[in-house]
């Protein structure tokens, strides 16, 4: 099954959040482990919102310029985006009710 969760580098996660309505970003790392706790959340989040908002994750060990650009100090961090504009911003593991909301505000 494909994953509609985008692994974004620099230049793509310009262009997306620049170009889609609503992005959710979720800037993680391989090692971190409340971010593998996220992960299937973030997965079930980006294949029941196709078509309507775009997900991306961001690795901050490959993406140090993006992680310092957005002030990520801990992660997991989510951050929304609507119309290229930041929205929100959480830090740390959020249940998928959580993500939802965010991204419905």
């Amino acid at each position: 099954m494909m994953s509609n969760v985008i692994h974004a580098k620099e230049a793509e996660f310009n262009e997306l959040i620049q170009k889609e309505e609503l992005v959710l970003v979720d800037f993680f790392a391989t090692w971190c482990g409340p971010c593998k706790m996220l992960a299937p959340e973030i997965e079930k989040l980006a294949d029941e919102l196709e078509g309507k908002a775009k997900i991306l994750k961001v690795d901050v060990d490959q993406e140090q310029a993006l992680a310092m650009r957005y002030g990520v100090q801990s992660i997991p961090t989510l951050i929304v985006f609507k119309n290229g504009v930041q929205t929100e911003k959480r830090l740390g593991y959020q249940p998928y009710p959580k993500l939802k909301e965010m991204l419905n505000r």
